[in-house]
């Protein structure tokens, strides 16, 4: 079984907005995480002057199954070395060190995101990608980008994907959705204002919605039936062209695209086969 981790970094990025009760846990944890993993969900209630009920509360707060899946996420931390930051560039950056710090920064960036991705969202995604009679993709910006990568997947393996950079066009195909369809939402903050507004659409029709966006409290993870996360760490200021963001996106997208094919892999196979030849006989 692969190992997984994360759990101090969850931990730190939504302890803020927790209740008092939970705080106090996850205070503990992230003081004491050598002994909070060998702690029952009573004895860490207890040695963080809060409670057992407290403890599953903050699980849940977390979007976690259960504190076992907590405990071995702050397990794998403790298996890791310190988590990573962004290394920026400096004026007049000698190639060499760009190249290896956009490689750090990329592998790092994937790397972390994995410890963010559940996969009973994926094998939920992967449901409805198989029921969906339409799936709308829809995302702005350096977002677009990966609607538009996701849309070219998904068509390519026979999934009946719509992707519109115009809004409008969007609003217009998803008024013919209703709870048989899929529409997907890509933002890594959660709060674009555009994106948001199409979401809330889509929920008033009743379309099933699956967003993906970084781990952490936010307008989309409220709104969305299901969520996947990418890590929530944010970028160097001078980088503002969301690059290794991006690829945490695209990354999530390929898991989702892969794993359809292998859960369905004789007729997506022939799908691609079907698209790889007309495109060749085109350019004969």
């Amino acid at each position: 079984m692969a190992q997984i981790s994360g759990g101090l970094s969850m931990l730190k990025i939504i302890e803020s907005r927790l209740p008092l009760s939970e705080k106090k846990i996850a205070q503990y944890i992230q003081d004491h995480p050598d002994a909070a993993v060998t702690m029952t969900a009573q004895e860490l209630g207890e040695s963080s002057n809060s409670s057992s009920a407290a403890v599953v509360r903050l699980c849940k707060s977390m979007k976690l199954s259960s504190f076992q899946d907590l405990k071995m996420r702050i397990a794998g931390d403790l298996q890791q070395s310190d988590s990573f930051e962004y290394r920026d560039i400096q004026v007049n950056e000698p190639v060499v060190n760009i190249i290896d710090q956009m490689t750090y920064n990329t592998v790092s960036m994937i790397s972390e995101t994995k410890d963010y991705i559940q996969k009973e969202k994926i094998e939920t995604a992967l449901e409805w990608l198989e029921s969906s009679s339409k799936i709308i993709i829809y995302g702005i910006g350096a977002s677009g980008i990966i609607a538009y990568d996701c849309q070219q997947k998904f068509l390519r393996v026979g999934l009946n994907s719509y992707y519109f950079e115009d809004p409008h066009l969007t609003l217009t195909t998803l008024a013919h959705c209703g709870p048989d369809d899929l529409a997907i939402f890509i933002s890594f903050s959660g709060e674009t204002k555009e994106t948001i507004n199409i979401l809330k659409q889509a929920k008033k029709l009743k379309v099933r919605t699956l967003g993906i966006t970084k781990y952490g409290k936010s307008s989309m993870s409220d709104l969305v039936d299901c969520a996947i996360y990418s890590s929530p760490k944010k970028e160097a200021i001078s980088r503002s062209a969301a690059t290794s963001t991006r690829i945490a996106q695209l990354h999530i997208i390929d898991i989702l695209f892969m794993s359809y094919v292998s859960k369905n892999f004789q007729e997506t196979i022939d799908s691609i086969d079907k698209s790889k030849k007309l495109v060749e006989n085109d350019n004969d």
